[in-house]
Formats: C-alpha cells, structure tokens, sequence
C-alpha cells in the first residue's frame, strides 16, 4: 500500500497525505478527516524501513534510565514521549539498573545504530566511555552526573535545591541534621552534590555536619529508609531533620516514624526530591524539590532534533540546567 493509493481514494495529492501523516498543522480539518478515513479504510501503515532510507532517519530515539519503578522516571518518560511525538519520533525505553555495562551498551552497542539519537542518565559509565569516538553522535546526558565536554548535558542545579531545602529547614530551628542516601563521593553524582548543598547551608549557618547523622542506603527506596531511621533513632541524640535522597526514601522514613511514634514534623522534620505525585498523599505530606520535568524532556528531544538535521553535526555540546521549586508540605511544616 502507497500514498498514492491513499491519495487516489480521499482524491487529494500524495503531497497531502504525507503532510497528514506528520500531522502538519496547515491541513484543513475536513482534508485531513477524508484523508485519515481513507488510511483507515485502505488499512494503511505506515512502511518505517522505507521512511528510514528516504529520510535517513529511523524514527526512534532511545530513552536510557536506571528503571521504571521509580515514579521519577516514569514521569520523565511520559514527557519525553510527548515532547518526541512532536517530531513524529518514537522513544524505545532502556532500563539500565545504572549498571556501567548496561549503560555502555545503550551509547555504543548494536541497539544505537537503530535509534536517531539517545537520552542517557550516566550513572556507572565513564567519561572515556562518553567521550569515545565511536560513542552514538546524537548523545544528551541527563542527571547531575556524567557531564562531558563532547555531549549536550540538560541538567539541574541539585547544589543550590538541596542548599535551599536545608535553610528552610533550618529557619524552622532545625539543628541536627541526618542524611538518607546522600554522602560525600570521589565523583560529582547525585548523592556527593546534595551534600554540598547540605553543607554549604550548615556552613554559612554555623551548623557542624555529624558523621553519624550520614546515612548511605544500598538502594535509594522505602525498605532501606526505614531500616536507617531505626538506626538514627537509636543514637543517644536522634536528629531532628532528616533530607532524603529522593521522595521514595521519604516516604519509607515517613511510615518508620509514624510506627515508631515520632511525631513530624514536631520531633523530626522531613524532606526529599522529586516531588512525585506520592508526596502529596504521604502521612504528613512531604516537603520536597520539584523539577521542571517537562522543561527537561523538551530540551533533551529538542537537542536530539537539531543535531539530527544536515548541519547537526557541527553544533558545539550545550549544558542547559532547568528550574527548580521548593514545595512545603506539612513534614517540615506544622499546620496546626
């Protein structure tokens, strides 16, 4: 089945179904409805490997992140396939586990040939393994890690959320703070730079960090939170605030708390990141870090695009961060 057969039944030019088919937005709306029956009635599909060899684009893009079990990342991916679709591109999800070997496979394996380009959260590869020539050329990174000078990176500033998060902490007279998930590293990830933020928040407020206060998880979810609250909460001075790596850690240090009866934010505060829809519905509901999600998978897509032109190829790597917000709910704030 070609377009000129479709063209023939709704009597319009191949040019015009083309044009349906990407959903150019200057087809009148009676064309496209004659032309859109006649697909349905010819059952026409759409030939992807002609596509392909025609336009020299495959029509996918991959989206590479560490899983879909995390409520951030299935929001991410809802955003990027809204922001791909208007590219008439189709996104294949890779979930990594944030292994090195899985990510490594996503930029230089078989798979990467197939796709126009790829939005990769580099958790566990390194930056040889970013940088090397053979890497896929149409290559954003996203996340707070990874960055290097060859690839676009959108990104956030992590630093400056997690300082702002902690000064609101500490304006509510918080002094003793303890950490779930985030720790000093030898690289710049997620976890070592929400610890500067941390600190240079205590810093400037003259609040020491306590090392025993800093908790590592070997998963950033809701089982090992509460496991490590346990822990805070057999020192002989619990803490009274609490900043978590992500939301799902707060919401297991939230249901710990409860069972153990420690009042929030009254005893403890908390707070986390992402600012999934579950913050609103935990017991209090938590304060968290809202990104602009939908900002990010705009940018990510758009790179792809304009790297996917003729031209594309000769444009310098761009490091774009987005936005942030501080969003107060009742875990750092009473509101009684």
């Amino acid at each position: 089945m070609r377009q000129s057969d479709v063209a023939a039944h709704a009597g319009v030019s191949a040019k015009t179904v083309s044009n349906v088919l990407h959903d150019h937005p200057y087809v009148s709306a009676d064309t496209r409805a004659r032309v859109e029956a006649s697909l349905v009635a010819l059952g026409y599909r759409v030939n992807l490997s002609a596509r392909a060899l025609a336009s020299d684009r495959t029509g996918f893009i991959a989206l590479a992140i560490p899983g879909l079990d995390n409520p951030y990342y299935a929001q991410l991916a809802g955003h990027v396939m809204d922001a791909a679709a208007e590219h008439d591109w189709i996104v294949l999800i890779e979930q990594t586990r944030s292994s090195a070997d899985l990510e490594r496979a996503v930029v230089h394996g078989g798979g990467a040939r197939l796709v126009d380009g790829v939005i990769l959260q580099p958790d566990s590869i390194s930056q040889a393994d970013l940088s090397d020539r053979f890497a896929h050329q149409n290559l954003v990174l996203i996340g707070e890690g990874g960055a290097t000078a060859s690839s676009d990176h959108v990104t956030t500033d992590v630093v400056a959320a997690a300082r702002e998060v902690v000064e609101h902490l500490l304006a509510q007279g918080r002094t003793r703070f303890a950490t779930l998930g985030i720790q000093p590293h030898d690289r710049a990830d997620a976890s070592e730079l929400r610890y500067r933020g941390l600190c240079q928040a205590l810093d400037a407020a003259g609040v020491p960090v306590r090392s025993e206060y800093l908790k590592g998880l070997p998963r950033s979810r809701r089982p090992e939170a509460a496991e490590a609250v346990d822990q805070l909460l057999a020192l002989p001075e619990p803490p009274d605030a609490i900043l978590c790596f992500n939301d799902l850690v707060g919401s297991g240090a939230l249901a710990r708390l409860r069972e153990r009866g420690v009042d929030v934010p009254t005893d403890i505060a908390v707070a986390g990141f992402d600012d999934n829809e579950e913050s609103r519905f935990t017991a209090p509901p938590l304060t968290s870090v809202s990104w602009d999600l939908e900002e990010l998978a705009r940018r990510c897509v758009g790179r792809l695009f304009a790297r996917s032109r003729p031209d594309g190829a000769d444009l310098p790597p761009v490091r774009t961060v987005i936005g942030h917000r501080l969003v107060v709910r009742e875990s750092t704030v009473s509101r009684s």
